[in-house]
C-alpha cells in the first residue's frame, strides 16, 4: 500500500470564548479520521489555530482591562486544555496573531492586487463618534421596522425573522455606547469574485466539495458574485495593510490563511516541506474540516484566494451539520449550553467521542446529543459489550491456561467475518461514515458475546472433561476482542491504549488481521466505568447555575420581577385561531425561517415563522397549531407573512415549541 501524505485542518474557533460541545464536534470528527489514517500508516499532520483577530476581540480585551494580546493567549491556553482533555491528537495548535500569518496574509493580498483582482470603493457605514470606531451590523441595536419589537440587532429581528439594513432600524443606537450612530464614509479594499466565476463553477464540480454543499453554493453563483470586502478601518486588532496606513486585513482573510501559518510553523520546527503541502500542483493531499454555516467562505472565498495567489486547492473540503442536545438548540437556562471543560469535569471525554462517532454520517445534518440516549448508548455498547468479552474471558484464561491463548482459532467461521469486516470498515471511515462503522463494530461485538453466551465457560470450567473447551472459548474471544478494539481505536485512543497494554501487542491497522497463536497477556484491569446518569444531571445543574450568574443585571431583574403588563383590552383584541399545516418548507437565504401553508378552514394562507432551529419540515406537516389571524399581513425579503403561528418558549429563546391541539378540532375554530 502507497504511503499516502495529507495535512488535515478544522476551522479555526474564535478567541473570544471557551470551547463548547459543538466546537468539540468538529475536533472529534476530524481527529478519528486523522487518527484512522495514521493507524493505516499514512503521514496525515492535523493543525488548527485560533481566529485570533476583529473588532469583537478589541472590545472583549478593553471590558476586561488586558491587552488584547493577554486576552487570546488566555484563551489559546484554555482552548488548548480543552482539545487536549478531549485526546484530539493536534501536530500543531497556534493562532493567526503570528508573524507566519502576518507574511502569509500580505503576500496573499500582494498577488490579489497584482492580479487585478482587488477594487477600491468608497462606501458609507455607521460610525459611532464617541467609541471612534465604524460599528458592524451586530453592534447597532434598534426597534424592528417590521414588527416594532424593540432591542433588536441591525441586520434581522430575532422576533419576527425580518431582515433589513441598519439604516431601517428605528431609534437605532450604537450597542457599544448608546449613542445615535452617523454615516461616514471610508474606502475599502474588495476581491473582485465576479472574475473567478468560470473557476469557481469548475471547482463546484471537481468532487472536492458534498453535493449538497457545491449545489448551495451554486445559487450564489447564480446570483451574481458581489465583490468581497476585505478591509476595515483602524482602530481594528488585527494585521494593517502593507502599505496602506490605518486600514486592516479583515479578520477573514486572514483566518483560513491561518491554516497556512500553522502549518508552516509547525514545518519551521519540525524540518517538514511548507510546498511539498501548499505549492500548486503539490501531489500531497488537503482537507477541511468545517461547519456548514460557514461554507461561503471555504467554497468560494478561499479557493479564489489560492488561485489568485498561486497556492494549491484542497483536496476536500467537508461541512458538517450543528449539535442539538435534547432535541432542540443548546440552551443555558437548561443547562445544555455545555462548555468542553465543563463535560470533562463531570463526564470522560471517550464517552463523547464514541456518541458523536455513533451518529455522524459524511452529511451535513445536524446531531442530536439526547443525553438519556447517551448514558444508555455508552454503557450498553461499550461497557456491556466490547468490554464485557475481555473482562469475562481474561480470568479463565489465566487460571486455566497461564494467561495465555491458543496456537490456534476455534471458532474458525466467527473469526473469519470479523477479519472480512476490516476493509469494510476501513471504507466507512475513509468516507467519514462513522456512524456505519460503529454499527459494523457493534454487530461484530454482539456475535462474540452470543459465542461466549451459547458455550458458556463459566460453566465448562468447572469440568476437567469441558475445561479445554472453556479455554477454547475465552481464546477466540480475547482474539476477537483484539479486532475490536483495533477498529475502535481512531474512536477511543485510551482504551485502545489500556487494551493495548493489556493484550500486550500493537493495534496496528491489517486488512487481513492475524490471530496472536501462543500470545501471553497482561493483567486485565477494568477498562472503562459505566456512566452514572447523576454524572450528566450534576453537569447540566451546574451549567444552570453557572449561566444564571453570568446573567446581564437587566436580564437578571427581569426574571425577578416579571414581564410587562398590557391591558386586557389589549390581549382581547387578538384573534387566536386554529390551522391545520398543509406545507412546510426551507427558506432560501434564511436560517432561521421556515415557510408555512395554513389550511384556516376559510382559505390558506402564508406564514413565515423563525422554528427552523428546532423542526424539520416534514416535521411541521399535519399539525394543527394556533395561529394569529387577525395579525397585519408583513412583507418581507422572501413573501408576504400573513399570520403568526404560535410557540411555546421553555428555554429563554432557545427551546421553542409549536402550540397544538387535538387534530379532530378543526381549522378555524376559535381559541377563547
Amino acid at each position: 500500500m502507497n504511503r499516502r501524505e495529507i495535512l488535515v485542518t478544522s476551522a479555526l474557533p474564535y478567541a473570544n470564548a471557551p470551547l463548547h460541545l459543538g466546537h468539540m464536534l468538529e475536533a472529534i470528527q476530524t481527529d478519528i479520521w486523522c487518527r484512522f489514517q495514521r493507524q493505516r500508516g499514512n503521514s496525515c499532520y492535523y493543525v488548527c489555530a485560533d481566529d485570533a483577530h476583529g473588532t469583537a476581540i478589541m472590545l472583549k480585551a478593553e471590558e476586561t482591562g488586558v491587552s488584547p494580546e493577554q486576552h487570546i493567549e488566555t484563551i489559546k491556553k484554555s482552548h488548548e486544555a480543552d482539545l487536549a482533555g478531549f485526546d484530539i491528537a493536534l501536530d500543531n495548535f497556534y493562532t493567526t496573531h503570528s508573524e507566519e500569518n502576518r507574511e502569509l496574509a500580505s503576500r496573499v493580498f500582494q498577488a490579489l492586487k497584482s492580479n487585478g483582482h482587488i477594487l477600491r470603493k468608497q462606501i458609507t457605514q455607521a460610525f459611532d463618534e464617541e467609541k471612534g470606531l465604524f460599528l458592524a451590523d451586530r453592534f447597532i441595536k434598534g426597534t424592528c421596522p417590521k414588527c416594532k419589537t424593540p432591542d433588536q440587532y441591525g441586520d434581522n429581528c430575532e422576533a419576527c425573522g425580518a431582515t433589513y439594513t441598519p439604516a431601517e432600524l428605528i431609534d437605532a443606537v450604537s450597542a457599544l455606547s448608546g449613542s445615535k450612530p452617523v454615516e461616514k464614509e471610508s474606502e475599502h479594499y474588495f476581491v473582485d469574485l465576479s472574475q473567478f466565476d468560470t473557476f469557481l463553477r469548475d471547482w463546484l464540480q471537481s468532487g472536492s466539495l458534498q453535493n449538497e454543499i457545491a449545489n448551495k453554493l451554486r445559487e450564489w453563483l447564480d446570483d451574481g458574485l458581489q465583490a468581497w470586502d476585505i478591509s476595515r478601518d483602524a482602530p481594528y486588532f488585527g494585521f494593517e495593510i502593507p502599505g496602506h496606513p490605518g486600514k486592516y486585513f479583515y479578520v477573514w482573510l486572514d483566518a483560513p490563511i491561518g491554516y497556512m501559518a500553522s502549518f508552516a510553523n509547525l514545518c519551521q520546527r519540525e524540518g517538514i516541506s511548507f510546498d511539498h503541502y501548499w505549492a500548486e500542483g503539490s501531489k500531497a493531499e488537503l482537507y477541511h474540516f468545517i461547519g456548514k454555516d460557514i461554507i461561503n467562505f471555504h467554497g468560494l472565498f478561499w479557493p479564489a484566494m489560492l488561485k489568485s495567489s498561486g497556492f494549491r486547492l484542497p483536496t476536500q473540503v467537508h461541512a458538517h451539520g450543528f449539535v442539538t442536545v435534547n432535541g432542540t438548540k443548546m440552551s443555558k437556562s437548561r443547562g445544555t449550553f455545555i462548555n468542553a471543560a465543563s463535560w470533562l469535569k463531570h463526564l470522560p471525554a471517550e464517552s463523547l467521542r464514541y456518541y458523536y462517532a455513533a451518529k455522524l454520517g459524511a452529511g451535513v445534518e445536524d446531531i442530536d446529543l439526547n443525553l438519556e440516549d447517551f448514558v444508555s448508548r455508552v454503557n450498553s455498547d461499550l461497557v456491556g459489550k466490547v468490554i464485557n468479552i475481555a473482562s469475562r474471558c481474561s480470568g479463565f484464561l489465566k487460571r486455566l491456561n497461564d494467561n495465555k491463548t491458543l496456537p490456534e482459532i476455534a471458532n474458525q467461521q466467527l473469526w473469519d467475518k470479523a477479519v472480512a469486516a476490516s476493509p469494510v470498515i476501513a471504507q466507512h471511515y475513509e468516507k467519514r461514515e462513522y456512524s456505519r462503522a460503529i454499527r459494523e463494530i457493534m454487530t461484530l461485538a454482539d456475535r462474540a458475546n452470543e459465542y461466549i453466551a451459547r458455550e458458556e465457560p463459566w460453566k465448562l470450567a468447572k469440568s476437567d472433561d469441558t475445561r479445554a473447551r472453556a479455554v477454547e472459548v475465552c481464546s477466540d474471544a480475547i482474539n476477537l476482542f483484539r479486532l475490536l478494539a483495533m477498529y475502535l481505536q481512531p474512536v477511543l485512543p485510551e482504551l485502545a491504549e489500556k487494551s493495548a497494554a493489556f493484550l500486550a501487542c500493537s493495534l496496528d491497522w491489517e486488512d487481513q488481521p492475524q490471530s496472536l497463536p501462543n500470545h501471553e497477556l497482561s493483567e486485565f484491569t477494568p477498562l472503562m466505568t459505566r456512566i452514572d446518569p447523576k454524572q450528566v444531571e450534576a453537569m447540566l445543574e451546574e451549567n444552570r447555575a453557572t449561566q444564571a450568574a453570568a446573567l446581564p443585571a437587566n436580564k437578571a431583574e427581569k426574571a425577578q420581577t416579571g414581564p410587562d403588563l398590557i391591558d386586557f383590552k389589549h390581549f382581547d383584541r387578538v384573534d387566536m385561531r386554529v390551522a391545520r399545516v398543509t406545507e412546510c418548507e426551507l427558506v432560501e437565504g434564511a436560517d432561521k425561517l421556515l415557510r408555512l401553508v395554513l389550511d384556516t378552514g376559510a382559505g390558506h394562507i402564508q406564514v413565515f415563522s423563525g422554528i427552523r432551529a428546532w423542526y424539520q419540515p416534514e416535521e411541521v406537516v399535519g399539525r394543527h397549531v394556533i395561529y394569529v389571524a387577525n395579525l397585519e399581513p408583513r412583507k418581507m425579503k422572501f413573501g408576504l407573512s400573513e399570520g403568526m403561528v404560535l410557540c411555546t418558549d421553555e428555554t429563554g429563546g432557545n427551546g421553542l415549541k409549536l402550540l397544538e391541539v387535538a387534530s379532530s378540532i378543526p381549522p378555524g375554530t376559535a381559541i377563547a
